[in-house]
């Protein structure tokens, strides 16, 4: 057998369906769409997914794969402000600021803002600082300690 004596398989070379090719071909004129309705028109029939109004499958179904918000870190926050209850040359430690009442839970650390003036000399101690935090304690006086 050479390259050129080989033939496909009988019936499995098939001629596509010509519509819209006149009656006689048994698919002429609407082109097996039928008379009226949405489907019937060039550009008819509704999106991918789309059920009529109802809502549908894909968005009935539960949310799936990877998001953060369970790993991710959460820190109690204060303002610098709030630290001039406390007497000049304190060390202030996450400990201190729960067992005063300024935070409620320590969470996965303290971060200090910038929010509002510092008068007194502190040494702060948290997991982070804003930079305009650490500046005002630095001019201030007192020291900001990453912990």
């Amino acid at each position: 057998m050479k390259l050129n004596e080989l033939k496909a398989a009988p019936g499995s070379k098939k001629a596509p369906k010509r519509k819209g090719r006149g009656h006689g071909s048994g698919n002429g004129k609407t082109a097996g769409r039928g008379q009226n309705g949405q489907n019937s028109r060039a550009g008819g029939g509704v999106r991918l997914g789309f059920e009529g109004g109802q809502m549908p499958l894909y968005r009935r179904m539960p949310k799936r794969g990877f998001n953060n918000k369970r790993f991710a870190t959460i820190f109690a926050e204060i303002n610098v402000g709030q630290l001039n209850m406390f007497d000049e040359g304190t060390v202030v430690t996450p400990e201190l600021l729960l067992e005063s009442g300024l935070l409620k839970k320590l969470l996965d650390g303290v971060v200090v803002l910038g929010n509002g003036e510092i008068n007194k000399k502190l040494t702060v101690k948290a997991a982070r600082f804003s930079a305009s935090a650490s500046r005002k304690i630095e001019a201030a006086g007192g020291k900001a300690e990453v912990v």
